[in-house]
């Protein structure tokens, strides 16, 4: 008797089973390691002249063209990317987000960076069109994002 249809059966049912943990796996390391470069606070991801906790609300709508990028030397991975208003009217202000988020953006000195508020905090875009590379969400909203481990 052959038994090669019988081991084949078996490894495609056993396949079948097996597809959706290893997808499920993969897709939720995916969406971490996503997060995790395009993502940020605004206690950590903006510094202004003030010290106040809501440094999200002094950053102004409009484009910033970016005066300089340097390594953040005390944040391994991430850059400080200095910014200055286009039309001159808001402040300037560094923004510290992960290396990958800046070549996500393209970001280069003199460059044009646009941000735009929304509910959950700011958007960076960069380029033409406009992409989004880089969100700062409120403290808040960040803390919502963090994982926890749950024990039933």
């Amino acid at each position: 008797m052959n038994r090669l249809p019988h081991i084949l059966i078996t490894l495609v049912v056993l396949c079948g089973f097996a597809a959706p943990a290893l997808a499920a796996s993969s897709a939720s390391s995916a969406s971490s390691d996503g997060s995790s470069t395009s993502v940020g606070s605004s206690s950590t991801s903006l510094e202004t002249s003030s010290d106040s906790s809501s440094k999200a609300d002094k950053v102004a709508e409009g484009d910033y063209r970016i005066t300089e990028i340097a390594v953040a030397d005390a944040q391994p991975g991430k850059v400080r990317v200095k910014l200055q208003p286009v039309d001159g009217k808001s402040a300037d202000f560094v923004l510290v987000l992960p290396q990958e988020a800046a070549q996500q953006g393209r970001l280069a000195a003199g460059g044009v960076v646009t941000a735009q508020k929304h509910a959950y905090g700011l958007q960076f875009a960069a380029g033409a069109p406009r992409e989004a590379f880089f969100l700062v969400l409120h403290d808040e909203w960040y803390r919502e994002l963090q994982t926890r481990v749950v024990t039933l």
